[in-house]
């Protein structure tokens, strides 16, 4: 499984500023509307070949409008239970304040490495005032310009230095993997349960009843492979609103520790906006995706007209992306749920397919003669040879040409198109690459 950092500490000590420098993108700090998707706090991090995800707890915590302590030292605990390494986030210009203290005190209970960034050290003057950060009892403070980004580096050796000592905990052989993912009490456990056919996890009306993933070998029918369940959330009573949230944290493990993703819908909810951050986080990692809409028994009146309905509706929800299964069980009724497992396992192999270059060639390149690149400034683009890269996690398809950088997303997307449409590649991202003859 991935190892996980997580940012805390007050508002506006720059820790949104901090996350976007680690993860080198610019996704928007201002939040729109809640209920968008709020993945813009999730991001991966690659720093001398360790990757990591490093999450920004202050955009997850819902109705964070006004700023109480309470709030604060919930997104704390959340860091506590849920990462490998915490970044506490102060600022320098204003020296420690009562909030910082109070976050301190419980940072300082915890046995997980933490480590205080003085943010906002602009310039070496400030470096000195670092020193009264001492006072809270977390070891040295190192001084940090997000916003410059000087002092980074040796910010991400020191993440990367605390990770070292941390044993993963790998499943031995190189079975496939597969995750159940999806929002809480949406049927992950009844579902993994219906699989092996034993009450192995337990499984109540309580959303989030179940802890961690959970790695199952499963060897039934001729599949073998490992199945990860995610898990919902640690005990009820301390945490209610926030559930959602852990729910995603946790599917973050087990989706980056899976090879195909299984999205569970409730059927009697339609897509909700969780089910859609699941979906880019799935996205995000390139990962097969089969779409399983559960407690279908729950419907009345099924025809074929419904489920036409549905269908198209999933699919516009999660376009651009379409080409992915989706199928209708119940893991009460334990209808159709082995098709899941065949069906992971089919979107696997596809992740696996290897199609001949001069396969490749004769079909694509009439496609190609027939709907071109449009040209770029009286310049046209000609394609001349296509071949796929050797196995990787996404099956990569290189299309070489004169002029590959006018050739833009759209006509990316219809190449894509047209390789789905002649080799069935259902449920896994493609990559397309564009390079110079």
């Amino acid at each position: 499984m991935g190892n996980v950092v997580a940012i805390v500490g007050r508002p506006n000590v720059g820790k949104s500023t901090l996350f976007n420098r680690l993860t080198q993108t610019r996704q928007a700090i201002v939040d729109e509307d809640a209920g968008t998707t709020r993945d813009r706090h999730y991001g991966k991090v690659d720093w001398c070949g360790q990757e990591f995800s490093l999450i920004d707890t202050g955009g997850w915590v819902v109705n964070s409008d006004d700023v109480f302590e309470e709030e604060i030292n919930k997104q704390v605990q959340i860091a506590i239970e849920e990462a490998d390494v915490i970044l506490f986030v102060v600022d320098v210009t204003n020296g420690a304040t009562d909030l910082d203290d109070g976050v301190a005190s419980i940072l300082r209970r915890t046995h997980k490495p933490r480590i205080v960034v003085a943010n906002k050290a602009d310039n070496y003057e400030w470096h000195t005032s670092s020193a009264e950060f001492y006072s809270l009892g977390l070891g040295d403070p190192m001084c940090v310009s997000a916003v410059n980004g000087s002092c980074t580096g040796d910010l991400l050796d020191k993440i990367v230095s605390l990770f070292a000592g941390k044993q993963s905990e790998e499943t031995e052989e190189e079975l496939p993997r597969i995750a159940i993912v999806g929002r809480p009490n949406v049927g992950k456990s009844s579902l993994v349960n219906a699989f092996i056919g034993e009450e192995r996890h337990i499984v109540t009306d309580i959303a989030g009843t179940t802890r961690d993933s959970i790695y199952t070998k499963y060897d039934k029918f001729g599949l073998d492979f490992y199945l990860v369940d995610t898990a919902g959330i640690r005990k009820k009573g301390k945490v209610n609103e926030d559930l959602e949230y852990y729910s995603v944290i946790r599917s973050i493990r087990a989706i980056e520790g899976a090879d195909v993703c299984v999205l569970m819908l409730d059927a009697t909810r339609g897509i909700e906006s969780q089910d859609l951050n699941i979906f880019s986080i799935i996205q995000k990692n390139r990962k097969g995706l089969v779409v399983c809409v559960n407690k279908w028994d729950l419907i009345e009146d099924k025809n074929q007209q419904l489920i036409n309905d549905y269908t198209d509706a999933i699919r516009e929800r999660l376009a651009p992306f379409t080409d992915f299964p989706i199928l209708f069980v119940s893991a009460l009724t334990k209808q159709r749920i082995l098709k899941v497992l065949e069906t992971a396992k089919l979107v696997y192999d596809n992740r696996l397919k290897r199609v001949p270059t001069a396969q490749l060639n004769e079909v694509m390149l009439p496609v190609i003669e027939k709907t071109p690149p449009p040209s770029w400034k009286g310049k046209y683009i000609k394609i001349k040879y296509i071949t796929q890269l050797p196995a990787g996690r996404v099956p990569s398809f290189v299309f070489f040409c004169n002029l590959p950088q006018w050739v833009k997303e759209p006509y990316k997307r219809f190449l894509e198109n047209q390789i789905r449409k002649n080799w069935d590649l259902s449920g896994t991202p493609i990559n397309i690459f564009i390079r110079e003859k």
